[in-house]
């Protein structure tokens, strides 16, 4: 069992029969009486999200997972497929489990697989990945008072907010925690 205030982003446990991953995490202590935690949480057989409030004292069901370094090898639109660089298996993932992860996927990409009970449910993603550049808006010139920036299209279909100096054929770095640009690499 887990104490719900070491619930934290990325800590994966049961609830009601199903597997959750923490989102997001806050600790509200009020002047009198117990904390609440209020977690956002994503299911990660069936891929919702839900929110829930505890009090503090409580207790969740703690989950025993196995990982694997693996390569994403490619999807068919449901389903992403991984090769296991040591076994040579290929799990798959459905795309609803992996969430926001799917749009920062590139064919041979190295990531940590996340297996419950032998089936793979969850894949844990670099910091930062870097992304080619294959739509771009217009700039228009002379909008360089302040810190512009316009929408460009990466090669998995990732939209991101990028300065204006960010052009077509590029490659830019993207935080795969907020989704933002990081640099031009």
């Amino acid at each position: 069992m887990i104490d719900v205030n070491e619930l934290r982003k990325g800590v994966t446990f049961e609830l009601d029969g199903n597997l959750y991953k923490v989102v997001d995490y806050s600790h509200n202590k009020t002047g009198r009486g117990n904390a609440n935690i209020r977690i956002k949480a994503r299911n990660l057989i069936s891929g919702a999200n839900i929110e829930r409030t505890f009090n503090s004292g409580l207790s969740v069901q703690d989950v025993s997972l196995d990982f694997a370094n693996v390569s994403y090898l490619y999807n068919d639109g449901d389903m992403y497929y991984f090769m296991d660089k040591e076994t040579f298996e290929q799990p798959a993932i459905k795309r609803e489990s992996l969430g926001d992860s799917a749009q920062f996927l590139q064919e041979g990409m190295e990531v940590k697989l996340t297996f419950y009970k032998g089936e793979a449910i969850d894949v844990e993603m670099p910091t930062s990945v870097d992304l080619k550049v294959v739509e771009a808006e217009m700039a228009i010139r002379g909008d360089t008072a302040t810190g512009v920036t316009k929408k460009v299209t990466t090669e998995t279909g990732l939209t991101v907010q990028c300065p204006n100096f960010v052009n077509v054929g590029d490659t830019i770095r993207v935080d795969t925690r907020t989704g933002e640009y990081v640099t031009r690499v």
